[in-house]
Parts: C-alpha cells; sequence; structure tokens
C-alpha cells in the first residue's frame, strides 16, 4: 500500500515541483498564485471545467512558445 502511495504522490507531485523550480526556485509568490489556483480548481464546482481549460491554454501557451523555435 506504502509503494502505491508513494508512486501516486511522485506522478502527481514531480510536474507541480519542477513547475515551482521554473517559477522562481521556490518563490513565495509563485507559491501562493499556485496554491490559490488550486484550491479555486478543488473547492468550486467548476473545478473539472477550469482544470480542462486551463490545460487546453497551458498547451496552445507552449506550442505558441515552440513554434518561433522550429522557424
Amino acid at each position: 500500500m506504502g509503494l502505491k502511495y508513494g508512486m501516486y504522490c511522485i506522478g502527481c507531485c514531480c510536474l507541480l515541483m519542477g513547475l515551482l523550480f521554473v517559477a522562481g526556485v521556490m518563490n513565495l509568490w509563485w507559491v501562493a498564485a499556485i496554491a490559490s489556483f488550486i484550491l479555486v480548481e478543488k473547492v468550486t464546482k467548476a473545478g473539472p471545467w477550469i482544470a480542462h481549460a486551463t490545460g487546453v491554454l497551458l498547451i496552445l501557451w507552449g506550442t505558441w512558445t515552440l513554434v518561433p523555435v522550429f522557424r
């Protein structure tokens, strides 16, 4: 059971920790902003919609960022 929970925790938090590292080496303001976003996503009824919309926006932003690299 511990191994299963540990693998879930690594899979869940690995990208979040990478994001926090990139966003200013654990800058308190970025941590607060991301925590606030996650709170809104988890507490409101529109949480799944917010998660999907954010995913689409981040994919579009990433694509827009990478397009000049391949020109």
